[in-house]
């Protein structure tokens, strides 16, 4: 192996471990109204505010629960940022600091119609959607 295939390693290894050592990758989920519980991919990340690190950016499964509201759960993208695109990496990787890059989420949660409603309007329009969904699975068998 050449002198220059040798150098050209070692320069190319440096760079990576320079680049993985200093970039910070980080999401930040809130909600309103805070306290909702947060799963990032299935992982248990805590109670809104919350944070959490990651690895790769790209989709993430996120979902959140909160007494007396509607569950939530929706696909969010983690977008990455110019410094991590190829080219301007090597540039990045160069930089002696750290690089921080932080994606931010925020979800306004959804009421119950139980949590909103008095109790006895809450209970006819759970029966009206009950009487609804038994009348559309009578006429989805019949077809």
């Amino acid at each position: 192996m050449s002198s220059w295939a040798k150098c050209f390693g070692i320069i190319s290894a440096t760079s990576a471990l320079l680049l993985a050592s200093c970039a910070e990758r980080r999401v930040r989920v809130t909600s309103s109204p805070p306290g909702a519980r947060v799963w990032l991919n299935d992982q248990d990340i805590g109670r809104t505010p919350t944070e959490a690190r990651f690895t790769f950016y790209g989709s993430y499964d996120l979902r959140m629960e909160l007494r007396g509201f509607e569950p939530y759960h929706a696909e969010h993208t983690a977008n990455a940022p110019v410094h991590e695109y190829p080219g301007p990496d090597l540039v990045a990787a160069a930089y002696p600091g750290r690089i921080k890059h932080l994606v931010e989420w925020h979800i306004d949660l959804e009421p119950t119609p139980e949590s909103v409603l008095a109790p006895t309007e809450a209970r006819e329009q759970l029966l009206d959607r009950a009487a609804a969904l038994r009348e559309r699975t009578r006429t989805d068998t019949r077809d």
